[in-house]
């Protein structure tokens, strides 16, 4: 049986959702972000204890395969992301047409109309946000930053950083509080 779960955007996700189903002793056949496939069907009163806990623990069942398809792209998106090593020459486009094997312009339509943010917005607000985890960490310069996240220049990254957020990198690196959205609130 397979039951696909929204905000599950990590390992740590992946470890807690497992504990979830070993709570009820339901034996799982492989968990991957947004998806856990069991041994075998579960009861409805087990499908809604469980639904229950993963509400408490901040994760949500996806009933409806538009939203399921919706958590795919996003998932999709923040992994590529998380790599950091995203070629200047990416297309979003080829990339989750590839992945999902579906046409574009269905994947932005279903995603768009569930978000009410085309799958562009989202890709470049989950860039800006590892960009500012980068900047937070001091693991990279602005130059590697973008090399790293697919931007053909510091100026483009800076840019868009300022289009996002109203700062440029170097202030928000300077400000004392740094506002960063957990990627599953994106």
């Amino acid at each position: 049986m397979k039951i696909f779960i929204k905000n599950m955007v990590c390992g740590r996700c992946i470890s807690a959702v497992s504990n979830i189903f070993n709570e009820f002793k339901i034996k799982i056949n492989s968990i991957n972000l947004g998806e856990v496939e069991t041994e075998s069907e579960i009861s409805k009163k087990n499908i809604q204890l469980i639904e229950n806990r993963l509400l408490e623990t901040g994760f949500e069942r996806i009933k409806d395969t538009a939203h399921q398809l919706v958590d795919k792209i996003k998932n999709l998106i923040i992994i590529k992301i998380g790599k950091l090593d995203i070629d200047e020459n990416f297309l979003l486009s080829k990339f989750l047409s590839s992945e999902l094997h579906k046409d574009y312009s269905a994947l932005s339509k279903t995603f768009s109309q569930n978000e009410n943010i085309t799958v562009e917005q989202f890709y470049i607000l989950q860039k800006i946000e590892k960009v500012k985890e980068l900047l937070l960490y001091n693991e990279f310069n602005l130059t590697e930053i973008a090399g790293k996240l697919g931007y053909k220049s510091v100026q483009h990254l800076s840019s868009q950083f300022r289009t996002v957020t109203g700062f440029t990198p170097t202030e928000f690196k300077k400000l004392k509080v740094h506002t960063r959205k957990p990627l599953d609130k994106v």
